[in-house]
């Protein structure tokens, strides 16, 4: 039988609990991961009873609360509070997904947290994303065209041909996707993921960019592109609602119908 151990001083353990105000009548206890690098500790879950009567409905409307009036000390990110910068994806409940768009409400007991998986970790909740980056920038996401543009006007498209983008410009690049991929959890440092794959098919699939051959060639590879087995967590997990699978199928039905 195989023997698995984990790092030195990685196994979670149990952390503080911070007690709801007297009187509180609706609790719901939060579970958070807690990790800094200063404290050379083991990882915890900090439990902190939040009163739901005094804080708003999502829960990141409850990590600010903690944060402002239990703990100070607790790190996550977060910035647009509407689901469009991505800034506060996590995993709650067992779901990759922005804290921002995760309602209290749908969560029965207590409120799990942690950091998206998979990913190093910063601090508390924030993950280091160097790694998801740097391989979006290598599928180049950006209008690509050796023809000049028209002097007097943009690069038009017809109705049709924007209607093609739909479904793929909408990704804010949270990552839920790419962390919730078995595939990514054990060949990130090759497989590109399904956020980055389905950037490159929003460049391969405009009708203004001129660099489709040269997109293909460079996604056509046993990892970059073919670690992806349908396994379709990034669709189910996408706060979204986008289909990363759907276009990384179709970059793999463009390179074989080329080859045909």
């Amino acid at each position: 039988m195989a023997n698995f151990s984990l790092p030195e001083k990685s196994r979670v353990t149990a952390g503080r609990k911070h007690k709801a105000p007297p009187g509180a009548k609706r609790v719901m206890p939060f579970h958070i991961y807690r990790w800094s690098p200063d404290e050379g500790k083991n990882p915890r879950y900090d439990t902190y009873e939040v009163d739901l009567d005094t804080c708003g409905p999502m829960v990141l409307d409850a990590l600010i609360k903690i944060k402002n009036e239990i703990d100070s000390t607790l790190t996550f990110r977060r910035s647009c509070r509407e689901g469009i910068c991505g800034s506060c994806a996590m995993n709650i409940d067992g779901t990759n997904t922005l804290a921002c768009l995760k309602p209290i409400a749908e969560v029965k007991e207590a409120v799990r947290i942690t950091p998206l998986p998979h990913l190093p970790v910063v601090k508390d909740l924030v993950p280091n994303l160097d790694q998801v980056y740097a391989q979006y920038r290598s599928i180049e996401p950006w209008l690509k065209a050796e023809s000049p543009a028209p002097p007097d006007g943009e690069r038009l498209q017809s109705k049709e041909e924007r209607a093609e983008l739909d479904g793929m410009w909408e990704c804010i690049l949270c990552f839920c996707c790419s962390t919730a991929c078995p595939s990514y959890w054990w060949n990130g440092d090759r497989y590109l993921g399904p956020a980055v794959l389905l950037a490159a098919y929003r460049w391969i699939a405009d009708s203004r960019d001129e660099a489709t051959g040269e997109r293909l060639d460079a996604l056509e590879d046993p990892f970059r592109l073919y670690r992806c087995h349908t396994i379709m967590n990034c669709t189910e997990t996408c706060p979204k609602g986008l289909n990363p699978a759907r276009a990384i199928g179709k970059v793999k039905q463009m390179i074989a119908e080329r080859k045909a």
